[in-house]
């Protein structure tokens, strides 16, 4: 069998070369050393890493791109399988046991730890939509000094710090739980339930209207006050006894004169317009008292209600705390808050006049609700102008609106001397570090300098305030809106206010910053009006709440009496806690 081999075959049939196995190639050899292909990209550490594959460097999904992780990047990483050895049996359950004591810290609970540098994408920088984390002490844009967590100020929240910062502290916070304006009765019938989103909606274009009547008198406005006061020298908030009227619709006699003449279809005050074509804005509880007399609506207030006081921070993100809630300080409560801003406007719309019997521009008629005999106080410089607006949708249904103004003072033209209505109003800051604060910037120091941003920051902290205050304004046809800074002497005591300055707008162009749409504000009159009008039940009396806790508006049916009931109730309350106090 030997004999039948041939040997020069079998040479012949062995690869040409001095080696066994596959032909070498020069795709994966560097003179005629095997290695792994790489990326010109990849970070020149170890020369090869046969451990590396194993680990874990995924972490809730996602890779880790941090330093530690680029260390681990060498040549041929990836592709170090080529040169493992077949793994053993056994190796599967061998671990190593280390005495070294873990240090990871939890993310979130007590003692957590917030990164800060490089390690923490954005640690230094807030996004302007405040959705990224702020490192410990990362330089806000406005100056202020934050600790981690997320800016959710809305738009623009992140700049400033003016937005509230909520970290690990704030995520399971129970929210806050407002009582309602007014006692819901159980034989109360609900009428209709409407929400913000298709109030916002709404559309109802009209004209600038037309005075039908005026009323008073109003003094000149003291130009001294636009000038800006030396530091340390500002004119202090003092406190002068004028008489002042805020009737209800229904109380007006010349309304009542107005109505029996067949003007028009609704009848209101600016400050109840106001709250109504704002709604959509509004935060804290309020209620509207609606009355159908025959074909005509009025629209009133209750005695004493929260329509009369001047919110502070309503629309902040982190608005004043109750006592309920959490609020430390009684003097920077939403209610101390509110009489305390009550008071402010009413004193400082005084003030800032100047009272002179020779110099004042008298209206047509007199102050209807002045009695001199019974009125101890001297009137207050105001002019109240009954005005009429057309909200028809067609000629053959005419719909118009009586309201009645408000106009505070009056100034010469510079340009033709020509007299110039206006109103007057103020806002007030109690501790720029406190709680409630809403990220507003310090006014002593940022008022003159960064004017633009303090006014942006009041325009997302008191939305609501100062729509009604420009809806007012536009609603009497003044032709300049006045606005006060007032700030606290001591933010620690509320009883004394120095006046920081005074800033002018024409009230279309406010309305313009402020994203403020009057047609819309119509469209709301004008739905509420018809669904009781439309109503089948007749005369009778409607109310309309605002829901404390959410974005919504109730129309309630209430059967005759059941308001005076309350009104008597409050007033009994009334005498019986002054008996207590005496």
């Amino acid at each position: 069998m030997a004999g039948s081999l041939d040997y020069v075959k079998i040479c012949d049939s062995c690869p040409s070369g001095d080696g066994w196995g596959p032909s070498v190639t020069t795709e994966t050899t560097l003179d005629g050393v095997p290695y792994a292909p790489f990326s010109k990209g990849d970070k020149l550490g170890r020369m090869a890493d046969w451990t590396a594959e194993g680990k874990d460097r995924e972490r809730g999904g996602r890779t880790q791109y941090n330093r530690n992780f680029r260390d681990q990047q060498v040549y041929g990483s990836s592709h170090a399988v080529t040169f493992n050895a077949p793994p053993a049996e056994d190796e599967s359950t061998f671990s190593v046991v280390s005495n070294a004591r873990d240090s990871t810290k939890s993310r979130y609970g007590r003692g957590a730890v917030f990164t800060r540098g490089r390690g923490a994408r954005g640690g230094a920088r807030t996004d302007a939509r405040g959705g990224r984390a702020a490192g410990p002490g990362a330089r806000q844009a406005g100056g202020r000094q934050g600790y981690g967590g997320y800016e959710r100020g809305g738009r623009g929240g992140g700049r400033g710090g003016s937005g509230r910062r909520f970290g690990w502290r704030d995520y399971d916070k129970p929210a806050r739980n407002r009582d309602a304006s007014i006692n819901i009765k159980g034989d109360w019938g609900l009428l209709e339930e409407i929400d913000f989103n298709r109030l916002g909606k709404l559309n109802l274009e009209t004209d600038d209207g037309e005075d039908l009547e005026d009323y008073g008198f109003l003094y000149y406005y003291d130009r001294s006050y636009d000038k800006q006061p030396v530091k340390g020298a500002e004119k202090k908030l003092t406190a002068l006894d004028r008489a002042a009227y805020n009737v209800t619709t229904s109380s007006d006699p010349i309304i009542q004169e107005l109505a029996d003449k067949d003007e028009a279809t609704i009848f209101a005050t600016d400050t109840i317009l106001s709250m109504l074509m704002c709604s959509t804005r509004s935060v804290y509880p309020w209620d509207i008292v609606i009355t159908r007399q025959g074909n005509k609506i009025f629209l009133d207030k209750r005695d004493n209600a929260s329509l009369d006081m001047v919110t502070v921070n309503e629309n902040a993100i982190d608005a004043p705390l109750d006592a309920a809630d959490g609020g430390r300080e009684t003097i920077n409560q939403p209610g101390a808050l509110a009489e305390e801003a009550t008071y402010i406007n009413h004193n400082f719309v005084n003030q800032v006049v100047t009272e002179s019997e020779t110099a004042k521009a008298n209206m047509a008629n007199a102050n209807p609700f002045y009695n001199a005999s019974e009125d101890t106080d001297p009137p207050a410089s105001r002019a109240y102008k009954y005005r009429r607006f057309d909200l028809s949708t067609n000629d053959e249904e005419p719909v118009y609106l009586v309201v009645r103004t408000e106009v505070d003072a009056v100034q010469k033209n510079a340009i033709n001397g020509e007299d110039q209505h206006m109103t007057i109003r103020a806002l007030n800051e109690f501790d720029s570090r406190a709680q409630g604060s809403g990220g507003a910037l310090d006014w002593r120091a940022k008022l003159v300098s960064q004017r633009g941003a303090v006014v942006a920051t009041e325009m997302k902290n008191n939305s609501c305030k100062l729509a009604r205050w420009t809806v007012q304004s536009i609603l009497s046809k003044s032709d300049i809106m006045k606005i006060g800074f007032v700030s606290r002497v001591n933010p620690r005591s509320n009883d004394k206010h120095v006046i920081l300055g005074v800033i002018g707008w024409k009230p279309r162009d406010f309305a313009n910053q402020m994203n403020l749409s009057l047609s819309n504000g119509w469209g709301i009159v004008r739905t509420i009006a018809d669904m009781c009008l439309k109503h089948e039940g007749g005369d009778g009396k409607f109310v309309l709440l605002k829901d404390p806790n959410k974005s919504i508006l109730r129309l309630y049916d209430v059967p005759a009496g059941s308001l005076d009931e309350d009104e008597e109730d409050e007033e009994e309350d009334g005498e019986d806690g002054e008996e207590n106090d005496e």
